[in-house]
């Protein structure tokens, strides 16, 4: 059965110091996702000569949500945002596993992930396999805690295993090296890692997003991806102790 779904781009649009602004871009339309700053999406619709109609929000931190008022006011775009009073902006609040139906197959599947904060939440397409997940999962590494709980995040992370290994993953960070080097202090014997750090350091190089990544690739290098069951220690007690050593790292 043929797809009528449109071809679609994904773009990074870079914002402050380590920011990605994600662009899903069909047709001659956009959607925002956590757009911190207005102006690179302005700029990036003008110069393509499409509309932006929907901003999608992870979380309220203001390096996501900064641009949304702007970019309202300038065209038009519906909002969609976590269910919480914090998104009084909204037009449309969130639950988990509640849809966006944009129709062309583009569905948006809500994950409840709080942890980073206790509002957040992920957009999951299953057929473009990705996953926009703000705060929450970053490549080789996860949110730091604010006014959730690592126990929360550690559920959260769990429900992201459940996903397709080949689902692709948005994070909204240029994190990667930097969390490299405290896998590497927890896993220093992990070829799999030891690799993709040549790699991140080769995209880098060429200033090019080491972003998405995926489910798979993140069960083999992240280690707060990797905690598991002991006879001694649960694995979320490992992983409390694991983000409370990246916070000291």
């Amino acid at each position: 059965m043929k797809s009528n779904r449109p071809h679609i781009d994904i773009i990074p649009l870079p914002a402050f110091s380590d920011n990605y602004i994600w662009i899903i871009r069909y047709e001659n339309k956009a959607i925002a996702i956590d757009p911190g700053d207005a102006n690179p999406v302005l700029h990036y619709i003008a110069e393509h000569h499409i509309t932006l109609t929907h901003i999608f929000i992870t979380h309220h931190h203001p390096d996501h949500t900064g641009g949304v008022r702007s970019l309202v006011e300038q065209t038009g775009a519906m909002v969609y945002a976590p269910n919480t009073a914090r998104f009084s902006y909204a037009d449309q609040p969130l639950n988990d596993d509640d849809a966006i139906d944009l129709g062309k197959d583009l569905t948006f599947r809500i994950i409840n992930c709080p942890g980073h904060t206790i509002d957040h939440i992920a957009y999951y397409n299953p057929e473009l396999n990705t996953l926009f997940c703000g705060d929450t999962l970053f490549s080789a590494g996860c949110g730091r805690i604010f006014d959730g709980s690592a126990l929360m995040l550690y559920h959260s992370l769990q429900r992201f295993a459940q996903l397709p290994g080949e689902t692709k993953v948005y994070c909204t960070h240029e994190y990667t090296l930097a969390n490299i080097a405290f896998a590497e202090h927890v896993e220093p014997n992990n070829d799999a890692l030891i690799q993709y750090k040549k790699w991140c350091i080769a995209q880098r190089q060429q200033s090019r997003p080491t972003l998405p990544t995926t489910i798979e690739q993140e069960q083999a290098i992240n280690p707060f991806m990797r905690v598991r069951d002991s006879a001694q220690i649960p694995a979320e007690q490992q992983f409390i102790e694991l983000r409370k050593a990246k916070d000291r790292f």
